[in-house]
């Protein structure tokens, strides 16, 4: 008979809906990109005049450089001129543009070598805006620093901050994402929360134009499992596979068929089996369960990757790309890494963050020249593991319960955020409560599965 659960059990385990994984591999800019070897290092390419590529110099390059002061890093993201990358200890560090104070540790001007953002530390996220950055934390609540002219920080107030102060009244976060004025956050009950700029089209997508320095619901949507900021529009991705989206609409980026803005969420045409969503500056990119990339919006520069630069207001499948596992789009280029660890990336290239060697723009998704292997990862959305983790985070051990009795044999595993598996052992049936003992791993984010499909999310933090 199944025991009685404790309450501790930490809430990813009730909601009815799909874990978000907040690791990501690549990013995009403006005009640079980063990537995360193998080794977890970082490697870079692209402008680098204000010493967004972390290498100790000011020098651009159109293929990749190595960030030689950062390791174990298992999360990177790019602003418009400034990088983030998140450590398995839960520590961030940023370089590039801070003049606005996105650094979060209280410094305003230029870096073109990676600093620690301090005091902060537990953190599982993190995300780049135009001038501002995103931290969310591990109790589930988001800081903010930065420029914040349309109260993109949402801290009540439209006042520049270079030190990491908290969003009012959020809590129970688990996603986060920064355009260029406003910034967009995930709760666990599927629930989105937006606030900043609202005046190019209704990017907060709560229907109205008004601007918001605390965050607001956006309508109607539930059952979200991720989401993603362009410059003035949003993307959400449901728990069914399908694509909403609001905000600016000049050339498509909602792909609803339409060049008309929209301050509510509207779904994207002929969308479903998606599993991931990015959005660029004025374009959408979509990741299919079948790994396909489909994209819509401006393409003046061939972000859209279809071989054309004609805009599309609906998705359009990018050529020659399969087996994709992730995707980010930047300001005009996109990237994506495949299932046999290479990337690629197309687009504007007028600064080499095509990493291609060569400054022309591509149409067609181009592989990225001298990039250490990437790790295949796993899929950044995940079904629902039928198991309760508590306490979440831990110092290591975990206790764990079966939410379903098991009829069968489970082969549980855990891996690292990377998709490296590191701990494996057969659950049997009949019992439905079980000690994990993972105490000999380092600090950082993890995931334990049931199988290819389902994952959940747990944090070690000694």
């Amino acid at each position: 008979m199944k025991k009685i659960l404790p309450i501790l059990f930490t809430l990813f385990a009730f909601i009815g809906l799909s874990n978000v994984i907040n690791a990501q591999t690549i990013s995009g800019g403006v005009s640079h990109s980063l990537a995360i070897c193998n080794d977890n290092t970082v490697k870079a390419w692209g402008n680098n005049f204000e010493g967004a590529l972390g290498d100790g110099t000011n020098t651009s390059s159109n293929t990749p450089v190595s960030i030689s002061s950062l390791t174990g890093i298992t999360t990177v993201n790019a602003g418009d001129y400034h990088s983030l990358a998140l450590k398995n200890d839960g520590t961030v560090w940023v370089w590039g543009n801070g003049y606005s104070g996105q650094f979060g540790n209280g410094f305003y001007g230029l870096s073109n070598i990676p600093v620690q953002v301090t005091p902060l530390t537990g953190i599982t996220a993190i995300a780049g805006g135009g001038a501002h950055s995103l931290f969310l934390k591990n109790d589930g609540t988001v800081w903010a620093s930065g420029y914040n002219n349309k109260g993109q920080l949402g801290d009540g107030t439209t006042a520049i901050t270079a030190t990491a102060a908290p969003v009012l009244s959020l809590t129970n976060v688990i996603a986060i994402s920064a355009g260029v004025y406003h910034s967009v956050a995930l709760k666990s009950d599927g629930t989105v929360w937006a606030w900043g700029a609202n005046d190019y089209g209704g990017q907060l997508g709560n229907g109205s134009s008004l601007n918001s320095s605390v965050p607001v619901q956006t309508s109607f949507l539930t059952g979200i499992t991720a989401i993603s900021c362009g410059a003035y529009h949003t993307l959400a991705l449901k728990n069914d596979g399908t694509v909403w989206a609001w905000g600016y609409n000049q050339y498509g980026a909602l792909g609803n068929g339409t060049v008309t803005a929209s301050n509510v969420p509207l779904q994207a045409t002929s969308l479903t089996g998606m599993t991931a969503v990015s959005a660029g500056g004025y374009f959408s990119l979509t990741l299919k369960n079948d790994g396909t990339v489909w994209a819509f919006g401006v393409n003046a520069f061939g972000q859209i990757g279809n071989g054309t630069i004609v805009d599309s207001s609906t998705p359009v499948q990018t050529n020659l790309l399969t087996g994709v596992t992730a995707i980010s789009g930047g300001w005009q280029h996109s990237i994506a890494i495949k299932n046999d660890g290479t990337e690629w990336a197309w687009g504007n290239n007028n600064n080499g963050q095509l990493g291609i060697g060569t400054t022309v723009n591509s149409s067609v998704p181009s592989q990225v020249t001298g990039l250490c292997q990437m790790i295949i990862g796993v899929n950044e959305i995940t079904e629902q593991l039928q198991v309760s983790v508590y306490p979440n985070p831990s110092e290591g051990i975990f206790q764990l319960s079966l939410l379903k009795p098991s009829i069968e044999s489970i082969q549980l595993k855990v891996t690292d955020i990377l998709g490296r598996i590191v701990y494996s052992r057969e659950l049997l049936s009949g019992i439905d409560e079980y000690t994990l003992d993972l105490s000999h791993l380092q600090n950082g984010i993890y995931l334990i599965h049931n199988n290819n499909l389902s994952a959940q999310k747990i944090i070690i933090q000694k």
